[in-house]
C-alpha cells in the first residue's frame, strides 16, 4: 500500500457510498483514462471480466473462433470459453516471449482459405513487455479483425511512445493483488469507441433497460467495481511511476549481477519500448548452467524464497486439450521451450536491497558459483 489508500477508502465510509459505484469508481475511471491517453473507461471486479466484457463487446458467440497468446495465464482465454467460442493458441518468439507474428500470420492464412476469420485476436503483453503490435496490427488490419489487448501485466508499459493497452479496439488491466498496482481486486476496459465503453457500462451493470421497473432484454452481468476497491485504486494509481521505477531497477540489479553466468538468458526489452518489469524472468539452459529451473526453485524454496515457472502455455493445459495451435515455425514451439527453461524472480516493488541480495547469492549458490 502506498498510504493514501484510507484516505480515499475512509471518504467512501464517511459519505456512505459502500456499495459498488460511486464517486471513486468515477474518479478512477477518468484518472485511469487519462493516464493511458484514451476517452473511457469502465472500471469492474477483474481483469478476466474484463476480457468477458469485451468479446461479449464484439458479438463473439457459440461457434466462433479467437486467436489468442498461449504464453499466459489461463484468465485471457476462459472468457472465450464463457462465450462457447473455440480460442485457436498463437504461439510466442523470442524476442518479446509474446505472440509471434509469424504464427498470427500463418493462422490467418489458414482461416482465411476455408472462409471462418476469428471473431477477434486476444495478444498478452506478458510481465510487462509489449508484443510486437505493429506486425499483429498489420495482419489482423489486413483480415479487419479487432485486437482486444490483455495488458493486465503491462500497465506503465509503452511501445513506441503509446502506452500499452491503448493501440487495439479494446484494452484490459488487471488490478489483482500481485499486480503492480491493486484494487485487491478488480480490472479495467478502456477503448476509445465510446458507442462500446456505453455498451460495457450497460452489460456490466445487469444490463437493464431504461424503464421505471427492472427490466431486462440482453444478458448482462454483475461486474462493476466496488466504490470501496475504487478508492484503494486511485491512491495507488498515485504511485504508479514510482513502482514502475522500482520493479525495473531490481530487474537490473538482477541482470547485473546474474547476466554474465553462462546458459543464463533475461527476458529481453523490444527496441522502442519500455516494459514495467512487472516480473523479473530469465532462463536457464541446464546443460551449460547444470541445473534445471525446478532444481533451483527447489534449492530456493529451502531457503524461503520463492520462485516460478513461467506460465504454462494454454495449448498444453487439460482444458484445452485438442485446440489448434500455430507454432512460431515448423518443429519450434517457443511458448514450450520458455516454459521449459524460464525462471521468475521475486520482483515486487517493495522488495529490500538486502533481500535482493539474499536472492542472487542463493540462485548463485545452486549454481555453484562462488559468491
Amino acid at each position: 500500500m502506498s498510504g493514501k489508500e484510507l484516505m480515499y477508502v475512509q471518504e467512501a465510509f464517511d459519505t456512505n457510498w459502500i456499495a459498488p459505484l460511486g464517486p471513486n469508481v468515477d474518479a478512477f475511471e477518468k484518472d485511469i483514462a487519462n493516464y493511458l491517453g484514451v476517452s473511457d473507461a469502465v472500471a469492474v471486479s477483474s481483469g478476466t471480466a474484463a476480457i468477458h466484457l469485451a468479446l461479449s463487446l464484439l458479438d463473439v458467440k457459440q461457434g466462433d473462433t479467437v486467436f489468442c497468446s498461449t504464453l499466459t495465464f489461463v484468465a485471457s482465454a476462459n472468457p472465450i470459453l464463457y462465450q462457447g467460442a473455440k480460442p485457436i493458441f498463437i504461439d510466442s518468439e523470442l524476442s518479446t516471449w509474446n505472440m509471434s507474428p509469424i504464427a498470427l500470420k500463418n493462422a490467418f492464412e489458414d482461416a482465411y482459405k476455408i472462409g471462418k476469420l476469428p471473431k477477434a485476436v486476444i495478444v498478452v503483453h506478458l510481465y510487462g513487455q509489449n508484443a510486437k503490435m505493429d506486425e499483429i496490427v498489420s495482419l489482423c488490419n489486413q483480415y479487419d479483425v479487432p485486437i482486444i489487448e490483455d495488458a493486465a501485466e503491462s500497465l506503465g508499459s509503452t511501445y513506441k511512445g503509446i502506452v500499452s493497452g491503448t493501440i487495439g479496439k479494446l484494452g484490459v488491466f488487471s488490478f489483482n493483488g500481485n499486480k503492480i498496482i491493486t484494487t485487491s481486486g478488480g480490472g479495467m476496459l478502456i477503448s476509445n469507441d465510446p458507442e462500446l465503453m456505453k455498451k460495457a457500462r450497460f452489460l456490466a451493470t445487469q444490463a437493464k433497460d431504461p424503464a421505471p421497473h427492472y427490466q431486462h432484454s440482453t444478458l448482462g452481468f454483475n461486474y462493476r467495481m466496488s466504490n470501496i476497491l475504487a478508492g484503494i485504486g486511485r491512491a495507488q494509481l498515485e504511485v504508479l511511476e514510482e513502482r514502475i521505477n522500482a520493479r525495473r531497477m531490481i530487474f537490473e540489479k538482477y541482470q547485473q549481477e546474474l547476466g554474465l553466468i553462462p546458459g543464463i538468458e533475461f527476458m529481453p526489452e523490444l527496441y522502442e519500448t519500455t516494459s514495467n518489469r512487472w516480473l523479473t524472468a530469465l532462463t536457464i539452459n541446464e546443460q551449460e548452467t547444470g541445473a534445471s529451473v525446478q532444481m533451483i526453485i527447489n534449492s530456493l524454496a529451502k531457503e524461503n524464497i520463492e520462485a516460478r515457472p513461467v506460465w504454462k502455455p494454454l495449448h498444453l493445459q487439460p482444458l484445452f486439450e485438442g485446440a489448434t495451435y500455430y507454432t512460431h515455425s515448423h518443429g519450434q514451439s517457443v511458448s514450450e521451450y520458455l516454459f521449459s527453461t524460464g525462471l521468475c524472480l521475486p520482483s515486487g516493488s517493495n522488495m529490500k536491497e538486502e533481500d535482493q541480495t539474499r536472492v542472487i547469492r542463493c540462485l548463485k549458490e545452486s549454481l555453484k558459483i562462488s559468491v
